[in-house]
């Protein structure tokens, strides 16, 4: 994996610059154009390189730039054509892991960790989705409900907050997950009360058949395996910018439909399997955000290993 790197140098740290990317072989097609760029004024700098280097890099980046000179741009870079610059791995089945670029995987969480009106919006209506697959007995609209909700991103910007010991995104995360999960309660409690009330509420679900329900409301200890599961392939997927695994996440986990059946359960006055669905909500998100923050770290003890002290960001 390689990526583009644009910034802006002053002309007193160009030299330092340049020298420190050229000994370092995982940087090529280095470009400086001496005093081109504007605002901020300055040398305009642009370099490849490969995720090998990468953290190194942008350490040695960050300690350059710690006035507050001017932003780095990053960019992954989809395809390289032409002579390969690195070597190819020796092994045919098994190559070697290249390790985390820490500040893409941190930018990327906090980039998604964002709560406009949007994301309460989609936890609502994947709360509706949910609620009509828990009537219908429906998985598939369950399965849609889990993709359609955005929560993953606040749990994951939360448990970043907690591996970087940063009050601030561990508080704003998690006033928006309560926020949130309590807005599609409340809109799938009315809407499920306007369900009940006029009269459509599916027969099988009014006789008790509520298998869907039923998995939801009932948290037991393959509940917990499934979360701490999920947990740990959603960090990696994230670390290793694997977007279908992060998907895989998104539907294994009862979050979403829980909330809807709170709502549904209050609802139709099913108080036992109200509580059970709360218990399942609070598990599954706190053993996700737990797992998350300690993926985190442990990757990243593992990488500073590794790589050496001399090599490793500072965490």
């Amino acid at each position: 994996m390689t990526f583009h790197v644009r910034l802006v140098s002053p002309p007193g740290q160009t030299e330092s610059l340049v020298e420190m990317l050229t000994a370092d072989s995982g940087v090529s097609n280095l470009v400086v154009l001496a005093g081109m760029a504007q605002r901020p004024a300055g040398d305009a700098v642009q370099f490849d390189v490969h995720s090998r280097s990468a953290n190194a890099v942008f350490a040695e980046l960050a300690a350059l730039q710690a006035d507050g000179s001017g932003a780095v741009a990053v960019r992954q870079v989809d395809a390289t054509l032409g002579a390969e610059t690195i070597a190819g791995s020796e092994h045919f089945i098994m190559q070697r892991d290249m390790p985390p670029v820490w500040d893409m995987v941190e930018a990327r969480i906090r980039s998604d960790a964002v709560y406009a009106p949007s994301f309460y919006t989609l936890l609502v209506i994947a709360g509706l989705i949910g609620a009509v697959g828990i009537l219908t007995n429906s998985q598939i609209l369950i399965v849609g409900a889990m993709v359609v909700g955005p929560e993953y991103n606040a749990i994951m910007g939360v448990a970043l907050g907690i591996d970087k010991r940063s009050k601030r995104p561990v508080l704003r995360g998690a006033l928006a997950l309560l926020v949130g999960f309590s807005a599609a309660i409340v809109i799938t409690l009315l809407f499920s009360l306007i369900i009940r009330w006029s009269g459509h509420t599916p027969r099988l679900y009014s006789a008790g058949v509520r298998p869907v329900s039923d998995l939801i409301n009932n948290p037991n200890l393959f509940s917990v395996v499934v979360a701490v599961l999920a947990g740990i392939v959603g960090v990696v997927s994230l670390t290793e910018a694997r977007a279908s695994a992060l998907i895989g996440v998104f539907i294994s986990v009862t979050t979403i439909p829980a909330a809807a059946d709170i709502g549904l359960s209050l609802a139709y006055s099913s108080w036992s399997e109200a509580r059970g669905s709360a218990f399942q909500l609070l598990l599954n998100v706190t053993v996700l955000i737990v797992v998350g923050a300690l993926v985190l770290r442990v990757q990243r003890i593992i990488w500073r290993a590794r790589e050496g002290p001399a090599r490793t960001p500072t965490a």
